[in-house]
Parts: C-alpha cells; sequence; structure tokens
C-alpha cells in the first residue's frame, strides 16, 4: 500500500503504547460463548454487527465486548502496574531514625573511689584559649585518638563557611561580625547537641573572654547544655607570638593585637576553670594533661 505524498507513516506501535495492548478481545469474552470474527481490513468484508450496535469502519475492529458480570459480594481484581515489590537486598541500607538531639548533661561521677576514664565516656569540652595557644591542633589530636568516636567541631571554620559577606572580627568587632560570632556559635551548639545524642563525643575550641559576657561562657552553656566541660588552654606570650608568626591568612594577627587578646584570657584564672599551660608541652602531651584534667572535671564538674 502506498501513501500519499506528504502524509508521515504512522509510528509503529510500541510495548505498552496503542489501544491494540493487552486488549484481545477472545481475553474478555465470556467462555463458552461465540468468538467474535476477526477484525475486518478495507477491500474485505466486515463482520456484521449485532442489533442495537452501532457498526464500525470498515478496517478498524470493532470495540471489545464488555467483560462478564463481577458475581456479588466478590472483590474486584487488583491492576498490577508494572513489577511487585522487591525485598530489600542484604547489601543495601535502610532508614536509620536519629535521635533529636537535646541539651547535653552532666557526665555521672565513676561509683566509688575510682577516677573517671575520659577517654572511654561521651563528653562535650570547649577547649578556651587565645591565638596561637594550640587548641585547634590539640582538638583534632585529641579527638582523632580516642576510644570512642569524637567530633572536633572548630567556631572559626563555622563561621568562615559564610564566604561572601564575611564580617571579618579583624576589620573591627561590630553588629554584623557579632551576628556571624552568634550565628556561628549556635550552628556548632546544635551540632554538638546532634553529635552527643547520637553516642558520638565532640571537643569545641573557641577564643572566648572572661570580659566579654554578651559573647561568653553563658551562650555556649545555654546552646550545648550544662554538661559541656570547659578547659582554658594558656601557654606563655612568647609561645603565643611564636605560632601566631606561623599562621597566614586572616588567621594571622599582629603582635599588639595577639598581647590584649593574652592579657585579656589572663583573666581565667580564679574563675574556677581548669588551666593548662602548655608553653612545654608538645601537641600529644598536651593531649594527655587535657585527658587528665576531663576526668577531674567529670568526677568534680566546675561550677560556671
Amino acid at each position: 500500500m502506498q501513501h500519499a505524498v506528504g502524509s508521515p507513516l504512522p509510528p509503529p506501535h510500541q510495548p505498552g503504547h496503542g489501544p491494540a495492548t493487552g486488549w484481545s478481545p477472545a481475553a474478555h469474552h465470556p467462555p463458552g460463548a461465540p468468538q467474535p470474527p476477526a477484525p475486518g481490513f478495507a477491500g474485505t468484508p466486515a463482520a456484521p454487527h449485532t442489533q442495537g450496535q452501532a457498526p464500525h469502519a470498515p478496517g478498524h475492529a470493532p470495540p471489545a465486548p464488555a467483560p462478564p458480570p463481577r458475581p456479588q459480594g466478590q472483590a474486584p481484581a487488583t491492576l498490577q502496574l508494572g513489577p511487585g515489590p522487591v525485598p530489600p537486598s542484604p547489601d543495601t541500607t535502610g532508614h536509620i531514625q536519629l535521635p533529636p538531639g537535646g541539651p547535653v548533661a552532666m557526665p555521672s561521677p565513676p561509683q566509688g573511689t575510682a577516677q573517671a576514664d575520659s577517654g572511654a565516656t561521651t563528653l562535650a569540652v570547649l577547649l578556651i584559649g587565645p591565638a596561637g595557644a594550640g587548641k585547634t591542633s590539640v582538638a583534632k589530636f585529641w579527638a582523632e585518638h580516642r576510644r570512642v568516636p569524637t567530633a572536633h567541631i572548630s567556631l572559626d571554620d563555622v563561621r568562615e563557611w559564610v564566604r561572601s559577606g564575611f564580617a571579618d572580627p579583624q576589620s573591627g568587632w561590630n553588629d554584623h561580625s557579632e551576628a556571624q560570632y552568634r550565628l556561628a556559635r549556635r550552628t556548632c551548639g546544635f551540632a554538638a547537641r546532634n553529635f552527643l545524642a547520637n553516642g558520638i563525643s565532640c571537643i569545641l575550641d573557641d577564643a572566648v573572654f572572661p570580659d566579654r559576657p554578651v559573647v561568653g561562657l553563658g551562650g555556649w552553656k545555654r546552646h550545648v547544655g550544662p554538661g559541656l566541660l570547659p578547659v582554658v588552654l594558656l601557654p606563655g606570650l612568647e609561645v603565643v607570638l611564636e605560632r601566631n608568626a606561623e599562621r597566614s591568612g586572616n588567621r594571622r594577627l599582629t603582635d599588639e593585637e595577639v598581647a590584649r587578646i593574652h592579657g585579656r584570657m589572663a583573666g581565667w584564672y580564679g574563675s574556677g576553670l581548669p588551666i593548662i599551660d602548655n608553653s612545654q608541652m608538645d601537641v600529644p602531651a598536651t593531649a594527655r594533661v587535657l585527658d587528665d584534667v576531663l576526668a577531674r572535671a567529670i568526677a568534680s564538674p566546675p561550677q560556671w
């Protein structure tokens, strides 16, 4: 058969498309009833139509007869679309329900006279100190060498998540830098609470000033919980200046600013918080002293 010039050929039927897919008249005809004749084609006589039924055009299949009535009380058949449910494979993971984070409670002191094992206890620690005190290095090392899962959360890293519009405190402490600091501290607090709720210890580091209550310990306690254990890392000024000189970018401060920050940090003496002078200690030695300090803090929590 030829088609007129300019008339496109009809597209072939694809599996799952077209009116003839899955609709064989014999499949829907009642058992025992005479089968309808094959559909007619152009140039051949079409099958006669039943009285009261509209005749169909030559070259087209007659409409399929209606399916037999469903017996009363029988549930309708369910149409299955696509493959059925696939049983889970042992190589796939499922949905893990995570406990919501809540305020971190104080760790329970050990029973009797035995000293607490801080290396095997789930803790939330806040490491305080001036720029160049080694807070980040000690916190990372301490977190990496514990016997229980531990996360390190650095406030400076979280503050610098803001790329465009970052309010650098070195350019001046103003409403924008304070707002971003508060937002970063709250973000760190939320992260710590969620980690602790799921059995992962946390150590946070921040340069908290004793004479700056607006961004002081109260905010950390509010965002993390009363179980947060603060420890001050305060080496001598010469050591801090030497370590600061090795920094680069916006993490490096002027010597005058480092000396001013170090002087303000000296206000932690007499505060009741544990203080570690790591002037003559390397990072592993400082981490060991930190473990000892935390063991005493668990047995007798500091008042802050």
